[in-house]
């Protein structure tokens, strides 16, 4: 008997362990992407050889995205909703759309989204950031509720109100928006106070700001998962250092997030296509622990 007893403390004790590795990993969302190792960096965001398709939405994106589009695309979004369906609904909505942006993958986007919450569930990383990288690319669904066109959901985000950044890829393709020589909004701040944080700036219209007001109320992820919805796209800022004369505090933080977050949205679309039924269980669980069975969007 005290042998089993013995048995059993040891066995707890093992348990504490497996507890405790587990809470450990679920503290890693920001540890080094290990599964980039073997790729060839250089292959990605190639835009100065890019097909013309590409060069096209962004000269679009650059000269349409305006102070006033822009306000009046987020009145848009508050006066309506769109359509109620399940997270997995969304996502075989965007099975037939390809990026017309996105130089480094003809793949649809439900592809896309499952290779890179596989690249980051590979990696051990915890489970909020597994279905951040199944659902971040979900606004695209613009595209199917009334969107303009693909420039004004896709590409790279960036501030509208002051000066357009030259870290912006095509930065000469700005100077046929409106807002350019505008004597406002072409100076550094703009409309902006120094340091005011991005909470209170305008990115371009896009997906990425549209899927983070769908769900920021409607599901139980993380400050740190909301951040990276938000702002994988601004390419400039996470990845140049621009605009950092506007961001506080905070955006620090959602910088962290969001750099852990890139190389598997950007990286992972060289992986080999992946089973989506054999797939769909596991990430149906896990969307169940982070969303409600439908959402307005």
């Amino acid at each position: 008997m005290p042998a089993l007893a013995h048995d059993g403390r040891v066995f707890d004790e093992i348990s504490d362990a497996v507890d405790a590795v587990n809470v450990l990993k679920g503290k890693l969302w920001d540890s080094h992407a290990e599964f980039v190792a073997d790729k060839d960096k250089t292959l990605f965001r190639q835009y100065e050889t890019a097909c013309d398709r590409v060069k096209a939405v962004y000269k679009e994106q650059h000269e349409k995205q305006t102070v006033a589009f822009n306000i009046k695309a987020r009145v848009d979004f508050k006066s309506r909703k769109r359509a109620r369906m399940s997270i997995w609904q969304a996502m075989e909505m965007l099975d037939t759309l390809v990026d017309d942006s996105d130089p480094d993958t003809d793949l649809s986007q439900i592809e896309h989204l499952l290779q890179t919450a596989e690249a980051i569930r590979r990696d051990g990383k915890p489970e909020w950031m597994q279905v951040t990288g199944l659902i971040h690319d979900l606004g695209k669904l613009l595209l199917f509720f009334g969107s303009e066109g693909q420039w004004d959901v896709v590409g790279d985000t960036f501030v509208v109100g002051c000066a357009f950044s030259d870290k912006n890829i095509y930065p000469e393709t700005f100077e046929g928006n409106p807002d350019f020589d505008d004597a406002v909004y072409s100076t550094e701040d703009g409309i902006y106070e120094p340091h005011c944080g991005l909470d209170n700036v305008m990115l371009s219209w896009g997906h990425d700001e549209y899927l983070y007001h769908v769900v920021k109320d409607q599901c139980t992820l993380p400050d740190e998962a909301l951040a990276m919805i938000r702002y994988h796209s601004f390419y400039p800022w996470h990845r140049e250092g621009a605009y950092m004369h506007l961001t506080n505090a905070k955006d620090l933080k959602a910088l962290a997030a969001v750099r852990a977050f890139n190389p598997y949205d950007l990286y992972s679309k060289s992986d080999k296509p992946v089973d989506m039924k054999e797939l769909r269980p596991y990430y149906e669980g896990l969307i169940a622990k982070f969303f409600p069975p439908e959402l307005d969007w």
